[in-house]
């Protein structure tokens, strides 16, 4: 009898060892960067939602820049936000005219920080702005502090419209007068 005690308590104490274990895995499988996604809504005739399986599927853009704050170089990865927001149905090149001349791109952190572009900023056939949605960082994906997406502008004095932890790009219209 004692041995079936022994037993049914060492089972006990497997059982209790395997929930504590295995909670964590589970936990960390919930939040890994592949379940994140980045929505692209608002003034789009094709609204979006991608993971970042999704965008390694994309044409991929790397940058080395500099980063002002740390002023160390850092090489990203990622999907220009153009092609981006061309998948998305957002007038570009020659229809990228008029009245859409006004409209602007909201980009939006988990955190709530939130940057606007021009749409012309954003169009190659008018400037060569290179703003990328990045996924890695030196061959590594992005850390839990910066990613799993982030913008990055590179060719701004200032990081301000870097935005780290990207969770969603909006079109905007500029209402007609």
């Amino acid at each position: 009898m004692q041995r079936m005690i022994r037993i049914y308590f060492c089972l006990m104490i497997v059982a209790l060892l395997a929930q504590v274990l295995v909670a964590p895995v589970e936990m960390c499988a919930q939040s890994t960067p592949a379940a994140a996604e980045l929505r692209i809504s608002g003034a789009v005739s094709t609204p979006l939602v991608l993971t970042i399986v999704d965008l390694k599927k994309m044409p991929r853009k790397t940058l080395s820049v500099v980063n002002p704050h740390d002023k160390k170089k850092e090489t990203y990865e990622g999907v220009l936000l153009e092609e981006l927001l061309h998948r998305a149905g957002v007038p570009q090149g020659e229809q990228l005219r008029g009245s859409s001349m006004a409209n602007y791109v909201i980009a939006e952190a988990e955190d709530g920080y939130r940057v606007v572009f021009s749409l012309a900023e954003l169009d190659s056939g008018i400037l060569e702005s290179e703003v990328i949605v990045a996924d890695t960082i030196d061959g590594a994906p992005l850390s839990a502090q910066q990613g799993p997406f982030r913008l990055v502008a590179p060719h701004e004095k200032r990081p301000a419209r870097w935005v780290r932890m990207l969770k969603s790009i909006t079109v905007m219209r500029v209402p007609a007068q």
